[in-house]
């Protein structure tokens, strides 16, 4: 088993807590990672090594911390095979897709590596006798608390962006992929100071100890419950809450659009990494005109990804999809593909097509994360578009048409961080949005995420009166 240290001040020992958290394969069920738990005074301590080390490298010129940031990626370039190998062990994505996520994750160091030397302020129209500047500077100490699904790509960007505008980190990742999360700050860290980047292990107490302890900015990606407790955290301590939180993000298929490829989407939405993507496909919406030919050819699709797709992270995550399911066909809904646990080891879901869905089901209504497309038939796309817009959540959507006048309608109409058009995934790099309602609050990523993390002074200088 992979046996995980932390990282405080540059030292690596054990957590303190007395307990243990084992990580079990979902492939073969075999034991993965052994983890050793924070407690609150290893917490504490961490914060305190990043609040020690916080001016010196707020001092830093900025191109010194973009040139550390560069050679801290060239280093998780070097180590991609290994971070992909323990994305696999840990919670299922198989190797090649984890080291496309690797190298995405490498990819964001590099753009906040140029984008930090050149993140500035600006000056003011004031008079002759003075200057007058909005000057960025770095918040102080960020707490970054990351998810499983995506553990590299994700801790990369908020990292990143923490430490090249001269914050100082303590990190914790998930309790479901720890050594993935340690092997990552393994090679950031030697090319930091000691005490700028820190990591602490655990599960969701040393994430609410890490959220309610002295910091400046707690930066989270991960479920709405967790979210939540942290945002009331924050409300308490006075840090600034920067969240991406879950989403019940809906795909609206119009009429007119070609049903085969309309269900390639829908299926590269619903089941790419087993459904654990924060902008994964959780409900769809078809017109009634294109119905049967589209749901005939998503379980086409479905059938097709069966043999590919990974296992979901834990059984315990397996239960919750199936429960949501098999609630769904208790209330009428009928499963057109998949729909029950298979026999054998791992965590494993079968790709699921649900149809006869309605908005009263919680599989239309509560975040899934798993392999399964619920589809509901609607007359005309403005009921699609309606129902897609009426959920507490508002990450992403994406609508399918053949006319610019809907996408249009859509793009304007949906209450959510982010609109794609005819295509599921995708968009230009450096892209960012703000999540709405339960989704989070905050830019999350992009160059405004460098916004998040600094803080703006507005210095006005006057020369001293004359014959001082």
């Amino acid at each position: 088993m992979y046996e995980v240290s932390q990282l405080i001040a540059g030292s690596r020992r054990l957590g303190g807590s007395g307990r243990e958290v084992i990580v079990i394969s979902p492939s073969d069920d075999s034991r993965v990672t052994r983890v050793a738990v924070s407690d609150e005074s290893d917490v504490q301590e961490a914060v305190n090594a990043a609040r020690t080390a916080a001016p010196d490298w707020a001092r830093t010129a900025p191109a010194a911390r973009g040139a550390a940031l560069h050679a801290a990626a060239d280093a998780v370039a070097a180590g991609a095979d290994e971070l992909a190998r323990l994305i696999c062990a840990e919670m299922g994505k198989p190797v090649a897709d984890a080291r496309d996520s690797v190298m995405a994750g490498v990819g964001t160091l590099r753009q906040y590596a140029e984008l930090g030397p050149v993140h500035r302020g600006r000056a003011l129209a004031g008079n002759d006798e003075a200057i007058d500047l909005m000057a960025y500077g770095p918040r102080g100490v960020v707490a970054v608390i990351t998810p499983w699904n995506d553990p590299v790509a994700v801790a990369c960007g908020l990292l990143g962006a923490a430490l090249v505008t001269g914050n100082t980190v303590v990190h914790k990742p998930s309790e479901r992929t720890p050594a993935t999360g340690h092997h990552l700050v393994t090679l950031l860290a030697p090319h930091f100071p000691d005490g700028v980047l820190n990591l602490v292990n655990g599960d969701g107490a040393v994430g609410a100890a890490l959220a309610a302890a002295p910091v400046d900015v707690v930066a989270h990606v991960g479920s709405t419950a967790t979210g939540r407790a942290i945002a009331a955290a924050c409300a308490r301590t006075g840090a600034k809450a920067l969240l991406e939180n879950g989403g019940k993000d809906p795909l609206l298929v119009d009429g007119g659009v070609d049903p085969a490829w309309a269900a390639g989407q829908a299926a590269l939405g619903s089941f790419a990494n087993s459904g654990q993507i924060c902008v994964a496909v959780e409900r769809i919406y078809v017109v009634e005109s294109v119905a049967e030919a589209f749901l005939d050819a998503l379980v086409t699709e479905a059938d097709a990804w069966q043999p590919r797709i990974g296992p979901l992270v834990d059984r315990r995550l397996r239960d919750t999809v199936d429960d949501q399911v098999q609630q769904a066909v208790k209330e009428g809904a009928t499963a057109l593909r998949g729909g029950t646990v298979p026999a054998g080891p791992g965590s494993y879901y079968p790709p699921t097509v649900l149809t006869d869905c309605t908005d009263r089901m919680a599989i239309m209504r509560e975040e899934t994360f798993g392999p399964v497309a619920p589809v509901a038939i609607v007359p005309t796309f403005a009921e699609g578009l309606e129902r897609a817009a009426a959920s507490d959540y508002g990450l992403a959507a994406t609508v399918l048409t053949p006319s610019m006048g809907n996408a249009q309608q859509a793009w304007r109409t949906l209450p959510v961080g982010t609109v794609k058009i005819n295509a599921v995934f995708g968009g230009a790099p450096g892209g960012a949005a703000h999540p709405r309602r339960l989704s989070g609050q905050g830019f999350g990523y992009g160059p405004e995420l460098l916004d998040e993390l600094t803080a703006v002074k507005a210095v006005h200088v006057e020369a001293p009166p004359t014959g001082w």
